[in-house]
């Protein structure tokens, strides 16, 4: 309920979100706001990730994957780029945190849009016939590589809308587990402030599933499973060689939708 003397926030004016956080957490109007302009940040609907994306069937090359791969590492961090609160912590902050949770962002992503994943393409795209691995390491890489597919199809079998990913996002991004934070309490607060929007939310558009919301919830911890070093032989290391992921996202980061692929331009 708004306040006698004030006038209702506009959930579209991003100054709604932006405006004074001393308000109840709880209050429905204020954090639905906060989830469309998680979604409106999105950069591109889960169809632009490609026609192929959607068919989980589909085999797809080793190009494809590492284009599909690109779309989606990309589109998280243009994604943080664009949502509340995000573009207004220090610079150096925004870097630690993508640092620390772009593999969990990816994984996110890769469910939502049902990238397949089949083993024989990814090793392939892993260089594998380029630089052959001991058998050990090859089953252990098979191993990262279950585990992945592990994760995203229990995020699948539970049918998570958009929105449910838009605050699952925020949630692994405002971690207070990044090292160096300028403002730990802050980034706690904004993590506080997604996981009541996502409450919230699924309170009111799945009455008929009241354990819902925690079922969501414990998905989060297991995504650290998935090794971003795996992720990045798996996927990138036919893109940008030898250059550290990290420091992929910090330059696109810092340039935004002007930045430019070794590999490929994203459109």
């Amino acid at each position: 309920m708004v306040p006698r003397g004030q006038d209702a926030a506009d959930p579209a004016d991003p100054r709604a979100v932006r405006a004074d956080q001393r308000g109840p957490l709880n209050c429905h109007s204020y954090l639905s706001g906060y989830i469309s302009l998680l979604l409106r940040a999105e950069p591109y609907p889960t169809s632009r990730f490609g026609s192929q994306c959607m068919q989980p069937n589909n085999i797809m090359g080793i190009e494809n994957i590492c284009e599909l791969a690109a779309r989606m590492l990309f589109s998280a961090v243009e994604w943080a780029r664009n949502i509340p609160f995000f573009p207004d912590l220090q610079i150096t902050d925004q870097v630690a945190l993508l640092r620390l949770t772009w593999s969990e962002l990816f994984v996110l992503n890769a469910a939502q849009c049902s990238m397949p994943l089949h083993v024989a393409p990814l090793l392939a795209a892993a260089g594998l016939h380029a630089s052959p691995m001991s058998a050990d390491r090859v089953v252990a890489f098979m191993d990262h590589i279950r585990i992945f597919q592990e994760q995203v199809e229990k995020l699948k079998a539970l049918h998570v809308d958009s929105a449910e990913y838009s605050c699952l996002k925020a949630i692994v991004l405002f971690t207070s587990d990044a090292c160096g934070l300028s403002d730990v309490a802050h980034v706690e607060s904004l993590q506080e402030k997604s996981q009541c929007a996502l409450e919230e939310y699924v309170r009111s558009q799945y009455p008929n599933q009241p354990t819902r919301f925690g079922k969501l919830l414990l998905r989060l911890p297991s995504l650290r499973t998935v090794s971003s070093s795996v992720i990045e032989q798996l996927f990138f290391v036919r893109l940008v060689g030898k250059t550290p992921i990290e420091t992929l996202i910090r330059d696109m980061l810092l340039s935004g939708s002007s930045f430019n692929w070794p590999y490929m331009a994203i459109q």
